[in-house]
């Protein structure tokens, strides 16, 4: 459907019906002063105010900071924020959501997404046209084909990333915004990016005791401004969503929580879902994912998401959050974003040791390294040494991404000279160097965190989740990440967070008594995929693999050679590996066949 409003002055007008609607397009029109479109696409139900001055649109579940949803219509209650505080008063608000503002006066266009991004805002210009769609699709049905060329940039960012990270969309021309930010576009055209999210780090002087009643008491109010009516849980067994899930329980009596589980070793954490969910007295249903239904599911999964999504985990994810919609849930609550702002990941007490070696006196450090690289360093008490200096050696943040696919692989023996021409393979790690430095402070496990905060959970985890519980039928809600817990977690210091190498130390410290001894015990897992493994076993996922990989092979972006290769070393080397990389291409391609590409 499409509205179109007349001219008028001041620039920018809207009748008192508002706007909205599942797939609507709203066509504003601004005056013969300044001629020119917005047009708003829509795949949710945007709610609208208008003053004034102002006309603000809203998506999702904003509400004060530090406080619960206001009463009432939450566009009436933000444009009162902004009318108040033009300037401001995005720091006074928390929740999930994403914003449109438009100004009757000078005509501008604002954007804004919410701390964590998790409501998607895309942009397109077309001269004095403009589209914002909180949806790629909405865009693809109301722009012609011709308007949305594939990125080959972004289809390199995506074997990198294995998604495609904001600001970069699969399209040419489209623009996601990312985490945190503003988005400005003047009447002239001219645009103005900012990052609004910045934490303080001000670090509390409050004793370990306090911090640690601190930390429960705002996650525990986390969990209930996110409870609701027919809420549920996911429960990996970890940290995480255990602590979610007890919280559930202490409001809920008996609330429902959902585990997947895989016959494959090494796969399933099953059974430390079930200490949770027995301690905690939850109603637990476990449903063990089986082969045929990856098969089923493969192509519709792969074709859900607004552009090429390389997380294998998206599959288990909906397979989960559908359990749970046939048990009558509306909403589930999911633990995701703990481990990035409490310490949790492996990695930050893996690289906080390579970066001891940048304390050790220059001349030093040529030595050691000069002396392990000769011979020496090949005799097997030395070899762990030189493995250290050669890792040590590379800065972070590049140095989290040594094992990723385009670090063991030359892109040249990857990709097609002629795809390659067209990329700048350099840009994905400069994007992480640029969001590693933009962190407030110089301490490495928080500029890791930060980093995370950005590539792990806003363009891969949350993108994962929330569209494979919307696929499902299901609101999901991330109490752990809301932003009253993620400010709370930079006023611990990252010496409590994680003392001497030890993951969640201050988190696990503080949920003791509550949690499970055999939780606070258990290492880091989570809904992982063993497709690698089923696939070398199971014909149908061995069919769709190979009509996939055989359609990408006639594109002009990997090398066949290179496909077999890592058909080759799937089927004699590491499965888990080589059947993630595999994952990642037949994905790719199965979602360009489901646009027509």
């Amino acid at each position: 459907m499409t509205t179109s409003f007349p001219e008028v002055d001041p620039c920018w007008s809207l009748p008192s019906a508002g706007a909205g609607g599942d797939g609507t397009v709203l066509v504003l029109e601004a005056s013969a002063a300044a001629p020119r479109q917005l047009h708003l696409c829509s795949a949710s139900l945007w709610q609208c105010a208008q003053g004034a001055r102002w006309i603000v649109f809203i998506i999702g579940r904003p509400r004060p900071l530090g406080q619960d949803a206001v009463e009432g219509g939450v566009a009436e209650w933000l444009l009162q924020q902004v009318e108040r505080d033009p300037e401001g008063f995005y720091a006074g608000l928390a929740g999930f959501f994403a914003a449109v503002l438009l100004d009757r006066q000078s005509g501008e266009l604002r954007l804004y997404t919410d701390h964590v991004g998790s409501v998607p805002l895309n942009l397109y210009c077309d001269g004095d046209r403009w589209w914002v769609s909180d949806s790629l699709r909405q865009l693809e049905a109301a722009l012609p084909p011709e308007a949305l060329r594939v990125s080959p940039q972004a289809i390199y960012d995506y074997c990198f990333h294995h998604c495609i990270p904001s600001p970069r969309t699969i399209y040419e021309g489209v623009v996601r915004l990312p985490p945190g930010s503003e988005l400005r576009l003047t009447a002239s055209g001219a645009t103005h990016n900012r990052n609004l999210f910045r934490p303080s780090y001000a670090c509390s002087d409050e004793s370990p005791e306090m911090l640690a009643q601190r930390c429960r008491e705002v996650i525990g109010e986390a969990v209930r401004r996110n409870a609701g009516p027919d809420t549920g849980a996911f429960l990996s067994g970890g940290l995480d969503s255990s602590t979610v899930a007890g919280l559930l329980a202490g409001l809920q009596p008996g609330a429902p929580t959902f585990s997947i589980g895989f016959d494959a070793p090494g796969y399933d954490e099953t059974a430390y879902a079930r200490i949770t969910a027995e301690h905690f007295a939850t109603r637990h249903q476990v449903h063990y994912l089986q082969p045929d239904e990856i098969a089923a599911h493969f192509e519709e999964v792969a074709a859900w998401f607004d552009q090429p999504f390389g997380n294998s985990s998206a599959l288990a994810a909906y397979v989960c959050a559908d359990q749970a919609r046939q048990q009558g849930i509306a909403t589930l609550l999911a633990g995701d974003g703990g481990d990035e702002i409490f310490a949790g990941n492996e990695r930050y007490a893996k690289q906080k040791t390579f970066e001891l070696w940048g304390k050790v006196p220059a001349g030093l450090q040529q030595g050691l390294s000069a002396m392990l690289a000769g011979p020496l360093g090949g005799l097997p008490l030395l070899r762990k040494g030189r493995s250290y200096a050669e890792q040590a050696a590379i800065p972070l943040p590049d140095r989290l991404d040594t094992y990723n696919y385009l670090s063991r692989f030359q892109a040249a023996d990857m990709f097609l000279p002629g795809f390659l021409a067209g990329v700048d393979t350099g840009a994905p790690r400069r994007a992480k160097r640029d969001r590693f430095a933009a962190c407030p402070v110089e301490d490495p496990v928080e500029r890791m965190m930060y980093l995370d905060w950005k590539f792990t959970l806003a363009d891969n985890d949350l993108v994962k989740v929330s569209n494979m519980c919307a696929k499902a039928g299901v609101e999901v809600r991330y109490p752990l990440f809301e932003k009253e817990v993620v400010e709370f977690s930079c006023t611990v210091p990252a010496r409590v967070k994680l003392p001497r190498g030890r993951l969640r130390d201050f988190y696990k410290r503080s949920f003791r008594g509550f949690l499970p001894e055999q939780t606070l015990r258990k290492s880091k897992h989570g809904f992982g995929l063993p497709f690698g493994v089923w696939m070398r076993e199971h014909p149908a996922l061995q069919e769709i693999t190979a009509s996939a990989l055989a359609g990408l092979k006639r594109r002009e972006i990997f090398r066949p050679d290179f496909i077999d290769t890592a058909l080759e070393h799937h089927r004699t080397g590491h499965a888990g590996y080589y059947g993630e990389l595999i994952w990642v291409m037949v994905v790719l391609e199965l979602w360009l066949q489901s646009r027509g590409r």
